[in-house]
């Protein structure tokens, strides 16, 4: 059964639409992420500030989701700035529904620094575990706004107790991860990056000239599109002062502001708004610029398809979800390079980065974009491509799944980190291995198949794990590795006697135990194949000394620096590692690749029963032909 998670959001509503002085993306993050949650099996209860008397205490908003209107402060709307004074009602209102529904959370996420003000309350009363995602940090904004900044002072100090407090925190791109960690001191193993996403079912290419006949917008006109929040750190102006600059441009574009207060641009309501239509109106750009208020969500993918250009360059942004949607409707976005928008936009590819206060560069930039529709395209395509690859909410709740379980579950994932690294690790030694051993396993292979050519045998010998590998390559040869119905091929383990390995180490020692055998079995033109993973095996050294006495070429599989083994050998395998697992789990590939290559050079690509059979016996007339002139007959 999945998990009940408990969102906080307390100034951000999902109920809210975007656009408004404090609703924009964490409104849509909120919702969106718990709408795939839920898909995935999880209940979500989403508390937030009650800020109209007409809400009700409990609204379903998908299911499986519901919101929790909490009584904190007046039922009005009042600026984010100045609510952490009632989150202290806040808190106490959520205890009372937990009592009052007698609900278990096993999770909580907060959003935003207030919020998680009262998932730390919570846990020291519920010993309920938290994540954050903080949307923006105090200290980050301070530099930015300066004295425009209007949060209380506390919010420092409430943040950096939840860096501390908080069981995993969520940076939404890797700008955020450095500023946790660079401003805060945030222990970088207690931060996961997650990004935000959009919705594939609400935002999605349309037909442009629709767009622009339903918008009652010119089909043939150059379009700049700037959509979201209605606030000075959105450099809005910056957008207005490069269109001064295209005033000559050949695009001659026209730039569609959306946003603010009100449906209708009413400039009284909004005085960010009022700001910039008084900057179009010095810039001399009433005919240029279209001010058209705020739009309901579902409207919203229709402007952004009308766009040639979507442009947003604010002087910050912790992630910023409006350049998603864009690139979703296959627009290209031309943005800062701050934040999260130099994560989500490739620059060059989905669009372009500028810095921004920078209207000289960004006007130079969407220039080169409206005057080159070949780019425009491609980079849309591009832009589309990438975002359904990266940015989908339902890819952004499987990673929040995997880190609730890690939260939830810490035995579970250091089990699956052990696991991780043990296959990481073995795919590092193979890569390694492969880079450096390819020209020996070549001539190893060679010199076994010329063995058998001769008539002549492969013996084989290790200790205990490595015995298991001497007695399993022997049993492919003999028996086939690959190709069916081919002649067996002569191969004897001496680890596989138990009588002789017993009787001979009671009697004599375990030293010569190999050796003893390579003077009973081996002939003067034979292959011992020798695995060892450290080399220093006494009767593996003894085996090689034999059998080199004897004629015998000798080939070994080693690890670390091959030890003595290698010193005598005609070809060694040494893997390169320190780790006898991993040692063993090369060597057992390396009898794989062995034994292909032997039945490749010997056999080819024998399909046919009848073929076999006289290769065998060709190989027998040699096997025989060499016979006869060793001894004479």
């Amino acid at each position: 059964m999945k998990n009940k998670i408990a969102f906080i959001s307390e100034h951000a509503s999902p109920l809210a639409a975007p656009g408004g002085i404090d609703s924009g993306g964490q409104n849509v993050y909120v919702a969106e992420l718990a709408l795939e949650l839920s898909r995935a099996g999880y209940e979500i209860d989403i508390f937030t500030r009650r800020d109209s008397e007409h809400l009700l205490r409990t609204e379903h908003l998908f299911p499986g989701v519901r919101v929790i209107n909490i009584d904190a402060g007046p039922a009005e709307q009042i600026p984010k700035e100045e609510l952490l004074v009632y989150m202290d009602e806040f808190s106490t209102d959520v205890q009372r529904f937990i009592e009052q529904e007698t609900v278990t959370y096993d999770l909580i996420h907060a959003n935003f620094f207030m919020s998680g003000l009262v998932a730390m309350q919570l846990k020291r009363q519920y010993k309920i575990p938290f994540v954050i995602t903080f949307h923006a940090l105090g200290r980050v904004r301070k530099m930015h706004q300066g004295d425009n900044d209007r949060f209380p002072a506390e919010r420092l100090n409430i943040e950096a107790a939840l860096v501390n407090s908080a069981d995993a925190l969520i940076a939404e791109c890797p700008q955020d991860l450095e500023d946790l960690v660079n401003y805060y001191q945030a222990d970088p193993s207690k931060i996961s990056v997650i990004p935000c996403g959009f919705n594939p079912a609400e935002f999605y290419p349309m037909d442009k000239a629709l767009s622009r006949e339903v918008l009652g917008l010119d089909p043939g006109q150059k379009l700049i599109l700037q959509l979201g929040r209605m606030v000075p750190r959105k450099g809005v102006d910056n957008v207005i002062r490069a269109l001064s600059i295209l005033k000559k441009d050949p695009s001659n574009p026209k730039l569609l502001i959306v946003g603010g207060e009100k449906e209708s641009a009413d400039l009284d309501k909004c005085p960010e708004m009022l700001r910039l239509k008084r900057l179009a109106i010095e810039l001399e750009l009433e005919d240029r610029v279209i001010f058209a208020g705020k739009k309901d969500r579902g409207q919203l993918n229709i402007y952004y398809d009308a766009a040639d250009v979507f442009v947003t360059t604010p002087w910050y942004e912790p992630f910023g979800i409006t350049p998603l949607e864009a690139m979703a409707c296959a627009t290209p976005v031309v943005g800062s390079g701050v934040g999260g928008i130099k994560y989500s936009v490739a620059d060059g590819k989905t669009g372009f980065l500028v810095p921004p206060k920078s209207p000289q560069l960004l006007a130079d930039r969407i220039s080169l974009l409206l005057n080159n529709d070949s780019l425009l395209q491609q980079m849309g395509e591009t832009a589309l491509e990438h975002v359904h690859e990266h940015f989908t909410w339902k890819g952004v709740a499987v990673q929040m799944a995997v880190l609730y379980d890690q939260v939830l579950n810490p035995d579970t994932v250091k089990t699956l980190d052990i696991i991780e690294d043990a296959f990481e690790d073995a795919a590092r030694t193979f890569r390694k291995s492969a880079a450096v051993l390819a020209p020996a396993i070549a001539e190893a292979a060679g010199y076994m198949c010329e063995a058998f050519k001769r008539g002549n045998k492969i013996l084989v010998c290790g200790n205990g794990g490595s015995a298991a590998e001497s007695q399993h390559f022997a049993a492919e040869l003999v028996g086939r590795f690959e190709i069916p119905n081919r002649p067996g091929l002569p191969a004897i383990s001496l680890t596989a006697d138990t009588s002789i390995l017993t009787a001979w180490s009671n009697d004599f020692g375990y030293d010569d135990v190999f050796g003893r055998q390579i003077q009973a079995y081996g002939q003067t033109g034979d292959v011992l194949l020798c695995l060892s993973t450290s080399g220093a095996s006494r009767n593996i050294i003894n085996a090689i000394n034999c059998a080199k006495a004897m004629g015998i070429q000798c080939i070994t599989m080693l690890g670390r620096d091959g030890g003595e083994a290698a010193k005598n050998a005609d070809v060694n395998l040494i893997v390169p590692s320190q780790s006898s697992q991993r040692i063993q789990e090369v060597h057992l590939h390396l009898v794989h690749v062995l034994c292909g290559l032997i039945e490749n050079s010997l056999f080819g690509e024998v399909t046919d029963e009848k073929e076999a059979v006289l290769q065998h016996k060709s190989l027998k007339l040699i096997r025989d032909d060499v016979a006869s002139h060793r001894y004479g007959s």
